[in-house]
């Protein structure tokens, strides 16, 4: 009788579970092309878009090109950076092959004569240069780069900075930040450029609000992704709401005429007949943006006398901010963490000397919570600005957005206003009061001013449409009006970037805060959410690593060989253990 010969057993059950495996493998591929999912293993889930942006993805219908200015030698942050966005680029294409990018060095190959040209034509087209000194083996050399991209979107291009510039933040900080931002950025330019029909905005007049040419910046950055109007309300209830076409039904509904509407520093009392149209705004599902000076101090009665009062404004809003949730304090908040005001101090040659003071009426405002409306901004610069406190409201949901800093302290009014202060040295005892929070979110349900109030044919007429309670809605209430005004280039008198100091040439965060908040309130798409996600930037312990560096050389050079040899060893000792064994007759 023939013996079963055991190798040849063995190789069919090797057989048989190789083909197995190739089944499972080929079903796993089929289903794969019809169930589209991906697994992200990180803790902070880094590698997965968030849901606004995949739904964006999903609805792009025509090709986007990225072209990104991140190719060359560059310090260890830059490659990071552009890696993060490379693999960024990545994860959209996986969601819509639609997505294209290319990475170039925009100064390769490019003469000295030509440059100048190269860098301008960048400049024309809003990608700005930054400049990095590099080490390297004969000392340091000063390189441009162009931390930025752009995108082009059939006949459409947009430029987008990469780079996050915050004021007072490390190289480190500046990056990470960067890098945590850049879903956000670049899901952003898509729905810039994608967008059919843009969400329309309003200034509020006729109260003595900022002029068109104040806000003219953030005007011309806000009609990049929405339609901007300037309107008097004049008692004109069909200004902010408007009555909807029957539907299959035969119902009329009442819709605001605006995403969101600015009321941007008035000066003015609002009448009860423009209050009331608010209102009515408000609880038919409109936003609105107040931006409101509580105290009227201005810099202004300071050009010719060395003081001046500050007394409460009399806007007649209190009673209407106080039933949504806020209360504004009559007062004036100084911080020693402040920016600078130019003061001549005399006179040279005829040349006046000008130097520059901290100006404890103009603090710095800095986020106060991890809202993605402030999320990673600059510091905000304030101009007189006044604290808010919260009152007990039902079904209101408050959320902190800005404060000053820990070194505080108020004024009350009437409140003497004086340059005298700056001849002397702040007495920090002075100021000790934790940061004051000066900005707030509201979000919820909120209840009208004149429920009960308003005669009862006017509350039930079918034309006002009267509500006393709102549908979810939310607003944000800043107690600084000034937060939104440009300066005005001296001597030419044009209008310079909102949040630029032309006399520092420091940058302040005012114009994204005001960006963010606006998209905030008025994108239905969300994106803004994206800003709240962290990504953990995870470095090196460098002092640890220099002083055990020969160690960690050896281990990372040697552990990776022995564990082989240690490997094949054992599966050699393993089968010959297997294979030796004498057949039991």
């Amino acid at each position: 009788m023939k013996k079963p010969n055991k190798l040849s057993g063995i190789r069919k059950t090797e057989l048989t579970a190789f083909g197995l495996l190739l089944v499972i493998l080929l079903t796993v591929n089929i289903i794969g092309g019809f169930l589209f999912t991906r697994f992200d293993l990180t803790s902070e889930k880094r590698f997965t878009l968030s849901q606004p942006t995949r739904d964006l993805l999903k609805k792009l219908d025509d090709h986007v090109f990225f072209k990104i200015y991140l190719e060359g030698d560059f310090p260890a942050g830059f490659k990071k950076l552009s890696r993060e966005t490379k693999e960024l680029l990545d994860e959209f294409r996986a969601y819509n092959k639609f997505i294209s990018y290319e990475f170039i060095d925009p100064l390769q190959d490019v003469g000295p004569s030509e440059r100048g040209e190269t860098i301008k034509a960048l400049a024309e087209r809003g990608l700005n240069a930054t400049e990095l000194q590099m080490r390297t083996s004969s000392g340091t050399e000063q390189k441009l780069i162009f931390p930025g991209a752009l995108v082009m979107y059939r006949d459409r291009e947009f430029a987008v900075d990469l780079l996050e510039n915050q004021l007072n933040a490390s190289p480190d900080a500046v990056l990470n930040n960067s890098i945590q931002n850049l879903e956000f950025k670049l899901a952003d330019v898509i729905r810039k450029l994608s967008q059919l029909q843009k969400p329309q905005i309003a200034f509020i007049e006729g109260h003595g609000e900022l002029t068109a040419a104040e806000t003219h910046d953030l005007t011309l950055s806000l009609q990049q992704n929405y339609l901007v109007e300037r309107l008097a309300i004049d008692g004109q209830i069909s200004v902010l709401t408007r009555r909807s076409e029957p539907d299959s039904k035969g119902e009329v509904r009442i819709l605001p005429n605006y995403a969101a509407i600015v009321i941007a520093r008035p000066t003015q009392a609002f009448n009860e007949k423009d209050k009331f149209i608010i209102d009515q705004y408000v609880m038919y599902g409109g936003k609105v943006l107040w931006l409101i000076d509580p105290v009227n101090a201005t810099m202004d009665s300071l050009q010719i006398n060395e003081s001046t009062i500050g007394v409460d404004m009399p806007l007649n809003i209190d009673d209407q901010l106080f039933k949504y949730g806020l209360r504004f304090n009559k007062n004036l908040v100084l911080d020693i963490n402040s920016a600078s005001i130019p003061l001549r101090t005399g006179q040279v040659g005829g040349q006046a000397q000008i130097e520059f003071f901290r100006w404890p009426y103009f603090p710095l405002l800095n986020q106060a919570s991890e809202h993605p409306v402030v999320r990673n901004i600059n510091s905000l610069k304030a101009d007189f600005v006044s604290s808010a406190d919260t009152v007990e409201v039902a079904l209101v949901n408050k959320t902190p957005l800005l404060k000053t800093s820990d070194y505080s302290r108020m004024s009350g009014t009437p409140a003497l206003i004086s340059l005298a202060m700056l001849r002397e040295q702040p007495d920090q005892r002075q100021y000790n009061r934790k940061g004051q929070i000066v900005a707030w979110l509201l979000e919820g349900q909120f209840s009208s001013l004149f429920a009960n109030r308003i005669a009862p044919e006017i509350a039930d007429s079918k034309e006002i449409g009267f509500l006393d309670h709102s549908r979810n809605t939310a607003m944000i209430v800043v107690a600084d009006g000034d937060i939104a005004r440009n300066q005005f280039h001296v001597p030419q008198g044009y209008s310079l970037p909102l949040g630029f100091d032309q006399y520092t040439r420091r940058t302040y965060g005012n114009k994204d805060f005001l960006l963010n908040a606006i998209s905030y309130l008025a994108d239905e798409s969300s994106l803004v959410s994206i800003r709240s996600r962290e990504r953990t930037n995870r470095t090196l312990d460098l002092t640890k690593l220099n002083k055990n560096k020969l160690m960690w050389q050896v281990v990372n050079v040697a552990a990776p060989v022995l564990l082989v040899f240690a490997a094949g060893a054992l599966l050699f000792m393993l089968r010959k253990r297997k294979y030796s064994r004498k057949p039991v007759k």
